[in-house]
């Protein structure tokens, strides 16, 4: 599995894998504890992990890496406003689906599918209890502990 990224950084709560295409990056997933490190394969992968690598040793780093462009127009509209949320700040997903009129299901299925966490801030999207909501399309698992590392980093737990 981690064979298909052109890197893979170790985390402290598993690995992140980073896929690049031509001069821009196409993807950025989790992947497990115990997942392999891939040395990058290319200059924009070395340059999307010293990047990643930055804002887990210091969560006020920040991004400025070529996204490649994905999602539907409302997809894209949930992602912009998940990157406005600050650092160390979280908002709900009914508090987005209120400024997008939309509902909080439809936010949290474009939260599930941004290519691009971490950079793209979909951690800091939680439930309206208080609690931390889904992540990346899961409930449960490591997916969870790695929002709940990011939320604590950012120390907006």
């Amino acid at each position: 599995m981690s064979a298909e990224f052109d890197a893979v950084l170790k985390t402290p709560f598993g690995g992140l894998g980073v896929r690049t295409e031509g001069e821009a990056i196409t993807e950025i997933r989790f992947l497990p504890p115990g997942t392999p490190a891939i040395k990058p394969k290319s200059a924009l992968a070395e340059r999307a992990c010293a990047q990643l690598a930055a804002y887990l040793s210091d969560p006020k780093a920040g991004f400025d890496l070529p996204l490649e462009p994905a999602g539907t127009a409302f997809q894209r509209s949930v992602w912009r406003a998940i990157a406005a949320i600050p650092k160390g700040k979280t908002l709900t997903y009914g508090e987005i689906a209120r400024r997008l009129k939309s509902v909080p299901r439809a936010v949290g299925q474009a939260c599930g599918r941004n290519p691009y966490p971490v950079v793209v801030p979909c951690h800091r999207v939680v439930a309206a209890d208080g609690g931390l909501g889904g992540f990346a399309s899961a409930t449960g698992g490591y997916l969870l502990d790695a929002k709940r590392w990011l939320l604590a980093h950012e120390k907006a737990l």
